[in-house]
């Protein structure tokens, strides 16, 4: 694929890039390695400092960087900015907290006594050099979210990102770079996929993270778990969102059209699949069906863009895909479900019903404005629909009941619940799926430790 911005509004490529040789691949490897031997021994404070500046830097860019973002990979401009706000946030959030949340913990004195020691105490030290592999669809804070606690750890970044954000890609390393962190603290790979196996088997990269697709999460565990390296992966997700009868439906269905359309779709935390109570199943899907209808789609510069194009054609190609394959089975269109005529790679806000598990879109994730609806007769109806999926990113729940609260909480299979609003990111809560959503968590305290060697200090009597 080639490393290059092309504006899915229009299909035009706007700029080319070179991929890195070898040669600029290794001596960013020495760059890293040597970094990490003087950073690592910096304080907290001096960590901090840096990322602050960043924070304001990233506020004053934030439209401009915000236009780069959508004629990169065509999210709306307001929700570009958004996304950049956010990522202050949570470098603001890491520089604050950092010291406290990898302070050194120390056991229970009685516990030490056992041990016949005198002192013991347990310090997160960090890593080394961390890979990432980053996706376009959050260009910024899919990065951010990595390095912020990476960095405040001690850690030192190298970013391959997706080949269509180049753009931003290289904006990353600049930021970084004027706010003041060392030469070699963040450090952007513009190289293709092919390449990523060569880096992560390195032995100067001790760990890697990845948010992307199955297959390119599979490839780097395989090759990290040869390797013996620390992974953390993010992958996809089909999180189900269950209303049940006692909900407030005006606003589940307000809200369902946002959680399933931010981003025109493409976000693996993004509800899918909408599983309604009989009771409250036409009623909602109704309310849901308008609100979907009545979203403005086109050029994402306009600030009164609801829906951008989606990233690249062969990505609506393969949503298309689906709904034609469910359609064809038997499932019922409510709205969109066809490629509209014109330039970019549009495709419409889609309600499908009618659909059962012989459909392709019933295994597989849906990237993009396209939203399943299914008739469950209960929550243990419900619950069974939504757990069969292959994934367990995140999930939500609408309802007053608090023991139907406490069964969803207990019985899906899910990374995250969300009750009675839709699934967001915070730097406070960790975040993170099971089954073939990946592993490892990401913010937090959770996030920041993972990067980190939990070292065991004994001192005897």
């Amino acid at each position: 694929m080639p490393i290059a911005t092309v504006n899915p509004a229009t299909g035009e490529t706007l700029r080319t890039y070179q991929a890195m040789g070898q040669e600029e691949v290794e001596r960013r490897l020495l760059l890293a390695e040597a970094t990490f031997r003087t950073y690592r021994a910096t304080t907290f404070a001096e960590r901090a400092t840096p990322l602050r500046r960043a924070a304001e830097l990233l506020d004053e860019d934030r439209a401009e960087i915000a236009r780069v973002i959508t004629t990169e990979m065509g999210k709306p401009v307001a929700q570009a900015r958004s996304e950049a706000a956010k990522c202050a946030k949570a470098m603001r959030w890491y520089a604050d907290r950092g010291a406290d949340l990898l302070a050194d913990e120390r056991p229970d004195a009685a516990d030490v006594r056992d041990s016949g020691a005198s002192r013991v105490l347990v310090r997160y030290r960090p890593l080394g050099p961390v890979l990432a592999v980053m996706p376009w669809n959050f260009p910024l804070w899919q990065v951010i979210r990595f390095a912020a606690p990476a960095l405040t750890a001690g850690n030192v970044c190298l970013l391959k990102h997706a080949s269509n954000v180049p753009r931003t890609a290289l904006y990353l390393e600049d930021l970084f770079r004027r706010a003041g962190f060392p030469e070699g603290c963040f450090q952007t790979l513009l190289i293709g996929s092919s390449t990523v196996d060569g880096v992560l088997r390195d032995e100067r990269v001790k760990a890697a993270t990845l948010t992307g697709s199955e297959p390119a999460g599979r490839a780097v565990a395989a090759t990290a778990g040869q390797m013996i390296k620390k992974t953390v992966l993010e992958l996809g997700g089909s999180d189900p969102f269950v209303v049940m009868p006692s909900a407030d439906l005006e606003r589940a269905a307000q809200v369902a059209v946002t959680a399933r359309t931010q981003n025109c779709g493409q976000s693996c935390i993004a509800a899918k699949r909408f599983i309604v109570h009989a009771d409250v199943h036409d009623a909602f899907t109704d309310r849901f069906t308008e609100g979907m209808r009545a979203l403005r789609m086109g050029d994402p510069l306009l600030e009164e863009t609801d829906v951008g194009p989606l990233s690249s054609e062969q990505g609506r190609t393969d949503l298309a895909e689906l709904v034609d394959d469910a359609v064809r089975g038997g499932a019922d269109a409510r709205c969109g479900g066809r490629i509209p005529e014109g330039p970019g790679w549009f495709y419409p806000p889609t309600v499908l019903t009618g659909i059962d598990r012989d459909m392709r879109i019933h295994r597989e994730e849906a990237f993009g404005p396209v939203a399943t609806v299914y008739r469950a007769a209960d929550l243990d109806e419900a619950l069974l629909i939504a757990n069969d999926t292959d994934f367990g990113l995140s999930s939500n729940l609408w309802t007053r009941d608090t023991d139907e609260v406490d069964r969803f909480v207990r019985d899906v299979e899910a990374g995250g619940v969300f009750v009675n609003g839709m699934t967001v990111s915070h730097p406070a809560f960790p975040f993170g799926g099971v089954r073939r959503s990946g592993y490892g968590r990401e913010l937090s305290e959770h996030g920041i430790r993972e990067f980190c060697n939990i070292t065991t200090v004994w001192q005897g009597l």
